[in-house]
């Protein structure tokens, strides 16, 4: 038995939408990156964001910062 194959993935940025609790892809990509420090993120390892920003984060660290400065 054969699976189908799963597109590659591009090693360009991703395109999401983020939700409460889990973000949609809405284009293909290997990560985003932080709005803060621009550090790529996997996104198997994303797990901080701002529905209300549409924003990703590294870390809280990140996420803290930009509520500070906004």
């Amino acid at each position: 038995m054969t699976t189908p194959a799963s597109p590659p993935v591009s090693p360009s940025p991703a395109t999401l939408h983020y939700g409460d609790g889990e973000f949609a892809v809405l284009r293909p990509g290997a990560y985003v990156a932080c709005a803060v420090s621009g550090v790529p993120i996997p996104l198997a390892a994303l797990r901080y964001w701002s529905v209300q920003r549409q924003e990703a984060y590294a870390s809280p660290l990140e996420f803290m910062a930009a509520v500070r400065d906004a």
